[in-house]
């Protein structure tokens, strides 16, 4: 089997935080958690993934810090696992896959889920990205720095 390449020392925060939450198993877990999932056998309903790899991205997801395995909420002998603040901080990522998603992969009529405000039951405005002095930014508007210790 060929090695995985890592990415923990790059300079780029796009391969660093591929590197923490890249597969797509990883990310529909923590969409998974986003939603309410909490217990191992939750998890493998939802996503039909086999338990091995299941167990080991949810051991990644808790080493690297997204998610918490913390005693069962019932009392039981389970553990449970729990979004840690970092893992709370990827809900605009999910937010923003899942809005591409609606707008790319879907027929217009087509059944799909959506994500709505929980007090109002409407559905999220699209996410923007916006400068500092609140402007809409697209691609073309941005370039990348290197930040040195300097």
């Amino acid at each position: 089997m060929v090695a995985r390449t890592r990415f923990d020392d790059s300079e780029c925060p796009v391969a660093r935080s591929v590197d923490a939450i890249g597969d797509w198993w990883s990310l529909l877990i923590v969409r998974d958690a986003f939603d309410g999932s909490r217990r191992f056998g939750e998890f493998q309903r939802s996503l039909g993934v086999a338990k091995n790899i299941l167990t080991a991205r949810l051991r990644a997801l808790v080493a690297g810090g997204v998610l918490a395995s913390v005693p069962a909420s019932d009392g039981s002998a389970y553990r449970e696992y729990v979004l840690t603040p970092k893992g709370k901080a990827l809900f605009p990522v999910i937010v923003a896959l899942r809005q591409w998603g609606e707008q790319n992969f879907f027929a217009p009529g087509e059944p799909h889920s959506r994500l709505v405000d929980r007090e109002q039951g409407h559905p999220l405005r699209p996410l923007e990205v916006l400068s500092a002095d609140g402007r809409r930014l697209n691609p073309d508007d941005t370039t990348v720095h290197k930040i040195s210790d300097q």
